[in-house]
């Protein structure tokens, strides 16, 4: 087992792969600290190498994509955790053609375990589909005694496949103290 894939657990990569637009991302940040060079650093051997990152591949944030993605993980100051500008986040495609434009030995590394790591996601998430098939299969086999049984079955499976990075259950709470 190499040496990055002990530093990198796939819990540390899949905690920073969002659903944003339909896909499944990560952001520059987390992707440059994967890698151990600068966000900064990073972004400018993209803009380096702009045709090798077309839409599908990589995209900027809207101002409201960002604001959503700040109040989730709390973040209170802006300047003070480096967020200035609108981040960049990468595709599956994206990440794996950063190791074309970042050279080093950890970067080689970092996105193999990377690619790894959602090729496993792509796994957990068809193992589900084939598990809720099967599920539905009996379902209509079997009469109503059973309908409660699978109904919690089903409900279990869908809360396991909402992507990483999205709202769990149904409208938000407001948090703190309410005055009437």
């Amino acid at each position: 087992m190499s040496k990055i894939r002990q530093l990198i657990p796939n819990e540390r990569i899949i905690s920073r792969i969002f659903y944003i637009r339909g896909r499944k991302v990560m952001f520059d940040r987390d992707l440059a600290e994967l890698y151990g060079v600068e966000t900064r650093s990073l972004n400018q051997a993209v803009s380096r190498n702009k045709a090798r990152f077309p839409d599908d591949f990589m995209f900027q944030l809207t101002e409201d994509e960002m604001q959503n993605w700040i109040s989730q993980i709390v973040i209170s100051n802006r300047e003070k955790m480096g967020l200035r500008r609108r981040s960049y986040v990468f595709t599956e495609q994206g990440v794996a053609m950063l190791s074309s434009v970042l050279k080093s030995q950890r970067a080689v590394q970092v996105n193999i375990a990377i690619m790894r790591t959602f090729v496993k996601l792509r796994e957990i998430l068809l193992t589900h589909k084939e598990l809720r098939e099967k599920i539905e299969k009996m379902e209509k086999k079997y009469d109503e005694k059973f309908r409660v049984v699978f109904d919690v079955i089903k409900k279990l499976i869908i809360q396991e496949e909402k992507p990483f990075g999205s709202a769990q259950g149904g409208p938000k709470t407001e948090i703190g103290f309410k005055v009437q």
